[in-house]
């Protein structure tokens, strides 16, 4: 089983050559003690790249009648707002933020049909901000099962540039299932049913595909 997401393997070989390219280059033209600098630099650079794009090991929590988390990260919203995009209609948003440090693989939060899904160009404000979800870049799916509908935002941030989504209209999913992947710091949103039950606070760390952020 491979360590690292598919999603790395085009970046991790850039920054590789590029970071060897690097290390040869200091090696002739700078002093022993700069170019042991420059190689703990380099080393630690290389080492975030790889750790950027690791795949977790865990348990997940595979058909469940919970919401689950789709990201790992921190809680950053919980209220009810007006859902313009898709239901038209008031729900309750739960807003996860991924740092440069968390996992930045995306899960499908139930399972399902993929009922919508549409690719939205955008700005890249800081992810945190409330109006980065519909600023930002980002992409809409909405899965749909016998109990519940729910709309899934994948948001680009200030430092992401590239939204990856698996989503193809029709098909069926299941929770936990790999929706995607967004590369370097952003934002998740998941409009739900404002009669759920939520099971997460503001501030709370998410696992994707583990914590169920309501009922």
């Amino acid at each position: 089983m491979s360590l690292l997401h598919r999603e790395g393997y085009k970046i991790i070989t850039i920054f590789t050559t590029l970071v060897l390219a690097l290390s040869l280059i200091s090696y002739f033209v700078l002093s022993l003690q700069f170019y042991l600098v420059i190689q703990v630099l380099l080393l630690v650079f290389i080492a975030l790249v790889f750790r950027f794009f690791r795949i977790p090991n865990r348990t997940f929590a595979h058909n469940t009648d919970s919401i689950l988390a789709p990201a790992d990260g921190t809680i950053v919203a919980i209220e009810t707002v007006e859902e313009n995009e898709y239901f038209k209609d008031k729900r309750i948003q739960v807003s996860i933020f991924m740092s440069i440090h968390n996992i930045h693989i995306n899960w499908y939060p139930i399972s399902g049909t993929i009922k919508y899904y549409k690719y939205h160009k955008g700005a890249y404000l800081v992810a945190r901000y409330p109006k980065s979800s519909c600023l930002n870049e980002h992409s809409s799916i909405v899965i749909i099962n016998d109990k519940r509908e729910i709309l899934v935002k994948q948001i680009a941030g200030f430092v992401a540039r590239r939204i990856v989504s698996y989503a193809a209209m029709g098909s069926s999913v299941r929770s936990s299932q790999e929706l995607g992947f967004i590369k370097f710091g952003s934002r998740l949103d998941v409009f739900i049913p404002l009669d759920s039950n939520i099971c997460v606070e503001l501030g709370e760390k998410t696992k994707g595909g583990v914590t169920e952020i309501a009922t």
